[in-house]
């Protein structure tokens, strides 16, 4: 059933594979990449490879033969941290046929974001490799998208899977089965040594501080391990694409900022099930549930940037704060306040900091569709709306 959903960057992947020899499609476990990748060979003659396979493994023993076999395809590699080996290969074939006039779509590399991977291909890779990430379902992509279609999103998260699960209890079960996968399988086999259940409990605690400092020490502490230990473990998450850092905007002012970094989930149905949330009844009344929906727009408006927009929250000594600052360019910096309720207030502390920031165009994201002007030249705007216009804006350019 995932096919029924046209992923927004398939215009951006096709484009990306006519401008570079190879490109590297990243994201978590399950989030779609294959599915992607099999819909972009209906478009373009290809051959896949899955390194997880057996039988395709024994294919690529011998990769200097195989591989010049399929010059004339596109030759898409899944889980291509199983074998970072390839990487070497690929540099050779990319400048043999850069030698032989041939600047053609040629590879494409699938995965699940180890920084062993991303670390190898860099270096091995350079000037010849582009990157792109595959997050979770978005408002954008969901056919004929109502508020119901909305908060479902919320609750259950963008795993497609999670989302299109037959009732909530099938969509708990498989984000519950995702968690214990990714925890006692997954992580280890992309080179990591952690133990399940100390991970699964950070995971846990980092799920309550939902766009909160974390705080290395007093998470250590609660957990009986050393500090850097803890940093080690948040760090893995995020290299994972599991977790994100937002960090703090600075500038020249004399106000004292708070500067450590907000931390995120990045799935809200994978936070949902941290915290044994199991429906949308349970979310609303639960204490979470303002930050959860902060997360849940952060993340849906951050997986559709290009990765040269600079991103931020703003918080001053006074509580001046805005939620999520996006600096497009030079010149540019959008503020976006986020709120739940269909009939928004926006705070004075929001106003205050706009202007301390210089903030270029203002926007509120609210859980109604209709967009409209609200006072000191911010609109109000649906998040399907929001992502409308980044990606709008982005078409002259990407």
């Amino acid at each position: 059933m995932q096919n029924m959903y046209e992923r927004w960057l398939t215009d951006r992947l096709l484009t990306r594979l006519q401008r570079m020899p190879a490109v590297v499609l990243m994201g978590p476990r399950q989030v779609g990449k294959t599915t992607l990748a099999l819909r972009i060979a209906e478009k373009i003659p290809s051959i896949y490879l899955d390194l997880e396979n057996h039988s395709d493994q024994e294919k690529l023993r011998d990769p200097y033969s195989f591989l010049p076999l399929h010059s004339d395809k596109l030759i898409i590699l899944d889980e291509i941290q199983r074998a970072p080996e390839i990487f070497t290969v690929l540099r050779g074939l990319i400048d043999n046929n850069r030698q032989a006039g041939k600047n053609k779509e040629q590879f494409l590399l699938l995965g699940s974001a180890s920084m062993d991977l991303l670390r190898q291909s860099s270096e091995t890779l350079a000037g010849r490799i582009s990157y792109l990430e595959l997050g979770g379902l978005t408002p954008i992509e969901l056919n004929n998208l109502t508020t119901k279609d909305l908060l479902k999103l919320w609750v259950r998260g963008g795993f497609p899977q999670s989302y299109i699960a037959a009732n909530d209890a099938d969509s708990t079960q498989w984000r519950e089965d995702f968690i214990r996968t990714y925890l006692e399988r997954d992580i280890n086999q992309l080179g990591f040594r952690v133990p399940a259940e100390r991970l699964r409990r950070l995971w846990t605690m980092l799920a309550h501080l939902q766009g909160q400092k974390a705080n290395t020490s007093t998470l250590a502490e609660s957990m009986g391990i050393n500090h850097k230990t803890v940093a080690h473990y948040i760090d893995i998450l995020c290299d994972l694409l599991l977790v994100r850092r937002l960090q703090p905007y600075y500038m020249n002012t004399k106000k004292r900022l708070v500067k450590s970094p907000y931390i995120y989930l990045r799935d809200s149905g994978i936070l949902h099930r941290l915290l044994n949330i199991n429906s949308y009844e349970e979310l609303i009344s639960h204490p979470i549930a303002g930050k959860s929906w902060e997360g849940f727009i952060i993340e849906n408006i951050l997986s559709i940037l290009p990765n040269w927009h600079e991103t931020f929250f703003y918080r001053n000594a006074s509580g001046d704060e805005i939620d999520l600052l996006i600096k497009p360019s030079a010149n540019q910096l959008w503020a976006i306040e986020i709120k739940k309720s269909k009939s928004p207030t926006i705070a004075k502390g929001f106003h205050r900091a706009c202007e301390i920031v210089g903030a270029t165009e203002k926007f509120c994201i609210y859980s109604g569709e209709d967009e409209y002007p609200y006072t000191n030249e911010i609109t109000v705007i649906s998040l399907a709306g929001m992502l409308q216009k980044i990606l709008s804006e982005l078409n002259s350019i990407i």
